[in-house]
């Protein structure tokens, strides 16, 4: 349920307020300032969303007030209320940043209609801004694809924690598909029709990532020319998705498990609380516990977003998708380009099966793309391209001890897959004590 919008109603007249209060209060969260003083102090202190503002104040003009307020918060919208019908007032008024100004005595389903007509330009503000930075960092969210019986479980999973609130960490390697999973859990969710917000944290530097999450006020430090909305504000009411959180430094990490504690904080330059409802989704490429170990990761901040984890095989470890993969971006690229459909040689698909694909889906799936481009005929073939030596299997120059760790955590994979995850059945196939599995099984993250 959408949280209620909140009004400040400033005004001299004591009855005008009670008035304005009993006609809002059922709808909207109101608050209450007889003076300019009053009106600021609130201000400065609450989340206000539009602000209904008498000109003729006992300790300010109006119109004073109304300069200080949009300098402060220029996102939220004023309507102007007076009892002297003067088009220039009216005027100045509006180029001052007033949404509109209605004159005293007033129609009540007048005002009320004025009110939601500027709550519904506040937000579509909102919304554009939100757009706008979605276009800045837009990715097809191509479905999910895969038969494989560690996705299946992974689908049947996002399915169910979808319909709670609670924090998610989607932990895998690099190009596995984590921000398609946190995607699938928000549009499966009762927040589907709100904003998904994505923090990429790898890519933020760390000096403007309190900016870029908070939002800052004009001022707030040198090049901060206006006021902007940061990331959760634009979030709010939807889900915001940390990606590469392992990124993140410490002091951010303690701020950002204070939000999802508490859902407020303070944008920079500002003491104002802005409260929102937001879900939070957080993935990582790296092992979280091993980053705790090495003081890199606060361990209450892990165990508050681990509510849900969800582990995703690398491709290596799905090797029966690879060619529903291939299909599935091969129809994709005929259908974006507007060409004939293509396939793979028989050859060709068997030599892809077998590559252990370091960069997993995204990978196979860039790779995809530049064969079907520089294929000129209907069939794919690997040899006849010098677009990727995939075919040539390379030994990778490291230790023995981290060789035998990767067999032997893909052979405890391959025997767990075979009865069904069952840890007793795979210690006595694998001829171990069950203990040991359970200690290697947590060790390798399986």
């Amino acid at each position: 349920m959408k949280k209620k919008d909140t009004i400040l109603v400033v005004d001299d007249e004591n009855g005008v307020r009670q008035s304005f209060n009993m006609v809002l209060k059922d709808d909207y969260h109101v608050l209450l300032a007889g003076t300019g003083q009053e009106a600021m102090d609130i201000f400065k202190k609450n989340s206000v969303d539009l602000i209904l503002l008498d000109i003729l104040l006992p300790d300010i003009n109006g119109l004073e007030l109304l300069e200080k307020l949009v300098e402060t918060d220029p996102n939220t919208e004023i309507i102007m209320v007076t009892a002297v019908n003067e088009i220039q007032t009216a005027v100045q008024a509006i180029k001052l940043g007033a949404y509109e100004y209605i004159i005293k005595p007033f129609v009540v389903d007048d005002v009320l209609t004025v009110i939601r007509r500027a709550l519904e330009k506040q937000s579509l503000v909102k919304e554009v801004t939100y757009l706008r930075n979605e276009l800045e960092r837009y990715h097809p969210f191509e479905k999910m694809v895969g038969k494989n019986k560690k996705m299946r479980k992974i689908f049947d999973l996002i399915s169910t924690i979808a319909q709670s609130d609670g924090t998610v960490l989607i932990q895998g390697e690099s190009g596995t598909g984590k921000e398609l999973v946190a995607r699938a859990i928000h549009n499966r969710s009762h927040r589907k029709n709100q904003p998904f917000v994505v923090v990429n944290c790898a890519a933020i530097p760390a000096t403007l990532m309190e900016s870029k999450i908070f939002g800052h006020n004009k001022g707030a430090f040198t090049g901060a020319s206006s006021t902007r909305i940061g990331k959760l504000e634009l979030a709010d009411t939807g889900t915001v998705f940390f990606d590469d959180i392992d990124l993140l430094d410490v002091n951010m990490q303690a701020k950002l498990l204070r939000i999802i504690q508490e859902k407020e904080f303070e944008r920079l330059g500002s003491s104002k609380v802005v409260e929102i409802d937001v879900r939070f989704v957080a993935a990582s490429n790296k092992e979280i516990k091993n980053l705790i170990l090495n003081g890199k990761f606060r361990e209450d901040l892990y165990y508050r977003l681990n509510v849900f984890p969800i582990w995703l095989p690398p491709l290596r470890e799905r090797r029966d998708d690879i060619s529903l993969l291939l299909e599935h971006y091969l129809e994709l690229n005929s259908t974006e380009a507007g060409k004939p459909p293509k396939t793979f040689a028989e050859k060709a698909i068997k030599t892809l099966i077998e590559y252990d694909w370091p960069g997993n889906v995204r990978e196979l799936k860039n790779l995809v793309e530049r064969l079907f481009t520089i294929t000129k005929g209907p069939i794919i073939h690997l040899e006849n391209s010098a677009a990727y030596n995939i075919g040539k299997k390379k030994i990778k120059d490291m230790p023995l001890k981290e060789a035998v760790g990767i067999f032997e955590k893909k052979y405890i994979s391959d025997i767990l897959d075979s009865v069904d995850g069952n840890r007793t059945k795979a210690a006595k196939k694998l001829g171990i004590h069950r203990n040991t599995l359970l200690t290697k099984t947590n060790d390798f993250g399986l």
